[in-house]
C-alpha cells in the first residue's frame, strides 16, 4: 500500500538519523506503508524530501505518530544505545496497548536487552532486540539483519525485514536469531569479528608501509589485487579506497593527515569482556579492542620513541607470504567469534544455527566476505562443531597459510615492527592445537600455595599434594 493510501501505517520509525531515515526509505521501495518519528524537525525534512516519491510522512509529535499506527502497533527504535532507549520506553508505555511491538535495532547490550524484556512483559507489550549490520549504505539498499527474543512478535514484521534485508541469490540476509537477547548478543560479537579484522588490515598496511618501503598507491594496488580472490571483503573493497583519497585542503593523500588515534563506541569491549565471563578466549579480539587504546597515548608513544630509538623495520618477505597471513589470521577471527558464539548458545540456552548467522553474513554487513561462505558450508555440515578448525576444509585451507603466516610474523617480530594482532593469532592457534600445554604446572603452584586441588592423567578424582615434603 502506498503511504498516501492511508494514515494507519504497518509500522513506525522512531530515531530518523542516519540509520533509521535510510532504512525507512528502504522499507518504503518495497511498498511498505512506514512513517517515523523524531523531536528535531530538520530530520523530519529530510526524510519527507528524500522519501518524496512514496509521499513519506514524518511526526514530531509522539502521540499524533502513535495514532497514525495500525494496531497491534510496530515500533522500531534506532536511537542511540543506554539511557536513551530507556527514555524513549518510557515515553511511549503510557501511549501503547497490550500487544503492541517494540523492537530495538541499536547496539544495545544484551543484558540491557534482557533487562527491557522483563520489564515490558508485565505491561503485555512485546520487546525484542535486533542488531543491524551494513551502514549507512546497507541500511538504505539491504542490511543484513539479526532479530532475537519473541519469536511471536517476529512473525509479524518477518514480511518486512525479509523485503528490506541484503539478498545472496534469493536468500534474505535475515533470520529468527533465537530467544532472549540472542539478536544484539549475535550483533555484538558481530561487531567484534569487525574489529578485529580492521586491527588486521591495519596491522597489515603497516607492515607495507613500514616494513616493505611501499607507497600507498602501491599498497592500493595490493589490496585491490587481493580483494579479486580469496579475500574479497567489503572492509577490504574500502580499505583499498581510502589510499587513493586526496584532502581537499593540502591536496595529499589524506589517510597521511588522518591522526592516528583510533576511536570505539565500545562494542568490541563488550565482546571482550562477555568472553572473560564465558572463560573463552578470543586473542585477535583482545587485541584489536586493546591496540586502538593504546593509540590514544599517542604524546607517550611520541616520547618512547625517542627514548628507545626509531626501529630499522625493513623486513624481507614476499607479497603471497603476506598474503597468506593475513588470510589466517582473518580465518582465526570468525573462528574465534564463532567458539565464543558456541559457547554463548550453551550458556544463555540461545539454541544458536550457527550455519544460519553465516549464511545471514555473507552480504549486506560489514564482516561480509567470500570466506563466510567457507563458513557457512562447515556450520551446514554440522551445526554441533565445536570450533571453525575442527571442519576438514577449514583445516586444508590453514594449513596452506602456516608457512607464510610464520615467516611473516617472525621478520616482523625480529625488525620491531609492532603486530600484535598477527602475534597473538599465531600464538593462539599453536596452543588451542597443542594437545597437552604446560598448565598443568600453573595448577601445581595453586595447589602449593592455596591447596587449590588438581586432576591427575591417570586416575579419577580430585587431589591435593603436600608439597612441603620437599623441603
Amino acid at each position: 500500500m502506498a503511504n498516501n493510501d492511508s494514515k494507519n501505517y504497518k509500522l513506525g520509525m522512531i530515531g530518523l538519523g542516519t540509520m533509521g531515515r535510510n532504512l525507512l526509505l528502504n522499507m518504503a521501495d518495497k511498498g511498505f506503508s512506514v512513517t517515523g518519528y523524531d523531536k528535531d524537525r530538520k530530520m523530519i525534512s529530510k526524510l519527507e524530501e528524500e522519501g518524496k516519491k512514496h509521499n513519506l510522512e514524518g511526526f514530531d509529535d509522539i502521540e499524533s505518530f502513535i495514532s497514525s499506527l495500525q494496531t497491534p502497533r510496530t515500533l522500531i527504535l534506532l536511537v542511540p544505545a543506554g539511557p536513551i532507549v530507556d527514555s524513549v520506553i518510557a515515553e511511549l508505555k503510557p501511549l501503547l496497548s497490550k500487544g503492541d511491538i517494540i523492537i530495538d535495532s541499536g547496539n544495545s547490550h544484551f543484558t540491557d536487552t534482557n533487562r527491557r524484556v522483563d520489564e515490558l512483559e508485565k505491561d503485555g507489550l512485546h520487546f525484542f532486540g535486533m542488531g543491524i549490520s551494513g551502514g549507512e549504505e546497507g541500511a538504505r539498499f539491504g542490511p543484513s539483519m539479526m532479530p532475537g527474543g519473541d519469536k511471536q512478535a517476529y512473525n509479524v514484521v518477518k514480511d518486512v525485514f525479509d523485503a528490506v534485508a541484503a539478498k545472496v541469490g534469493t536468500d534474505p540476509c535475515v533470520t529468527y536469531i533465537g530467544p532472549g537477547a540472542s539478536g544484539h548478543f549475535v550483533k555484538m560479537v558481530h561487531n567484534g569479528i569487525e574489529y578485529a579484522i580492521m586491527e588486521l588490515i591495519a596491522e597489515v598496511y603497516g607492515i607495507l608501509k613500514n616494513g616493505l618501503g611501499y607507497t600507498n598507491e602501491e599498497i592500493y594496488k595490493v589490496f585491490k589485487k587481493w580483494n579479486e580472490g580469496r579475500l574479497q571483503s567489503f572492509l577490504l573493497e574500502i580499505t583499498a579506497e581510502i589510499f587513493l583519497f586526496k584532502d581537499t585542503e593540502t591536496q595529499n593523500d589524506l589517510l597521511d593527515q588522518i591522526k592516528d588515534e583510533a576511536r570505539s563506541k565500545g562494542t568490541g569491549k563488550w565482546t571482550s569482556e562477555v568472553s572473560m565471563e564465558l572463560q573463552l578466549p578470543i586473542p585477535t579480539i583482545n587485541e584489536a579492542v586493546s591496540n586502538r587504546d593504546l593509540s590514544k597515548f599517542k604524546k607517550l608513544r611520541v616520547s618512547l620513541e625517542e627514548a628507545f630509538g626509531k626501529k630499522d623495520t625493513k623486513i624481507a618477505v614476499t607479497i603471497d607470504e603476506l598474503e597468506d597471513a593475513f588470510y589466517f589470521s582473518m580465518i582465526s577471527a570468525y573462528a574465534q567469534g564463532m567458539h565464543l558464539l558456541v559457547q554463548a548458545s550453551k550458556e544463555y540456552q540461545y539454541d544458536l544455527q550457527l550455519q544460519e548467522i553465516a549464511k545471514i553474513w555473507r552480504g549486506g554487513c560489514i564482516i561480509r566476505a567470500k570466506f563466510l561462505e567457507d563458513i557457512y558450508q562447515a556450520y551446514d555440515k554440522n551445526n554441533a562443531l565445536e570450533h571453525l578448525f575442527g571442519d576438514a576444509g577449514i583445516q586444508n585451507i590453514i594449513k596452506g597459510t602456516l608457512a607464510g603466516t610464520r615467516k611473516t610474523i617472525s621478520a616482523c617480530i625480529n625488525s620491531g615492527l609492532g603486530i600484535p594482532a598477527f602475534a597473538s593469532t599465531l600464538t593462539y592457534f599453536d596452543t588451542i592445537t597443542t594437545a597437552r600445554m604446560p598448565s598443568n604446572l600453573i595448577q601445581a603452584q595453586r595447589d602449593f600455595f592455596g591447596a587449590h586441588t588438581f586432576e591427575r592423567i591417570d586416575k579419577d578424582g580430585v587431589f591435593h599434594a603436600d608439597w612441603n615434603k620437599l623441603s
